[in-house]
């Protein structure tokens, strides 16, 4: 019974008020780009494999203007509940692992970055070793030819999201900086 409850609560409470909660702290942030392809490219007539380590999961969504793109989840039951979050942000999901092997999702993938869509993937994963970046998307850039565009936020002052994570969100009213440029293979 206490399974059926916190299932529930992961999968339909959670969601829509952390999407709350990130969406009234990212009112509150003076958020400023460095380095990120100029407006007019990204999402028209450009699409990139944007790539963040797995601990900067967390303020994600507000890196592009506008939201969109597909981001690869897990099948798991955690990637289930950050999929659910991403579907407020207007964020398409690819399910699936490149390191399992998922063809179906390599081919979707694949099909997503011709039709210009961007894809964002986490090089390190969740199971680590945290920030080493594995050769699936390297893989997937050549597989593809398009560039990978690395993208990381930073904040001055920021508190563990959950303790003992390496998740962090930034403090109220703070700058959050987001920084990312462009890598062709």
């Amino acid at each position: 019974m206490k399974k059926r409850i916190k299932s529930f609560l992961m999968i339909y409470v959670m969601p829509p008020v952390l999407f709350g909660f990130l969406s009234l702290l990212r009112l509150t942030l003076r958020v400023q780009h460095v380095n990120r392809p100029p407006e007019e490219r990204w999402g028209s007539r450009f699409n990139y494999i944007v790539c963040f380590w797995h601990g900067r999961l967390l303020m994600m969504p507000f890196a592009k203007k506008g939201g969109g793109g597909k981001v690869l989840i897990s099948r798991h039951r955690d990637g289930e509940f950050i999929a659910r979050i991403v579907s407020f942000f207007g964020i398409g999901t690819v399910r699936g692992s490149y390191r399992k092997g998922s063809v179906s999702s390599l081919r979707e993938i694949l099909h997503d970055l011709r039709d210009t869509i961007d894809i964002a993937i986490t090089p390190d994963g969740p199971k680590g070793p945290r920030f080493a970046v594995k050769k699936g998307i390297v893989e997937l850039a050549r597989l593809s030819g398009k560039q990978l565009l690395p993208v990381s936020y930073g904040a001055r002052k920021k508190k563990p999201f959950i303790p003992g994570t390496v998740l962090y969100s930034p403090t109220l009213l703070r700058r959050l900086s987001f920084s990312g440029a462009t890598l062709s293979l």
